[in-house]
């Protein structure tokens, strides 16, 4: 049995964070509408998308660029 995205995700998030201007890992859609694995980048990064692979287990991966992430306090 393959695993599913949340365990795809949550398996491999410590590891994509630790990469430099990883800010976020999530799930999402991809092009054609399908779910994948969505890393969010800081800033572009060539360095850190070619880290990344485009394929985790049978899971997409899209990497984009959604800037710094601030904590909202009350």
């Amino acid at each position: 049995m393959k695993p599913s995205i949340q365990e795809v995700k949550r398996s491999q998030e410590t590891r994509l964070l630790a990469l430099p201007g990883v800010v976020s890992v999530g799930i999402g859609q991809d092009d054609q509408g399908k779910s994948c694995i969505v890393v969010g980048l800081d800033e572009a990064r060539s360095n850190t998308e070619a880290a990344i692979h485009k394929i985790l287990g049978d899971t997409p991966v899209r990497v984009q660029v959604v800037g710094t992430i601030k904590s909202q306090k009350p």
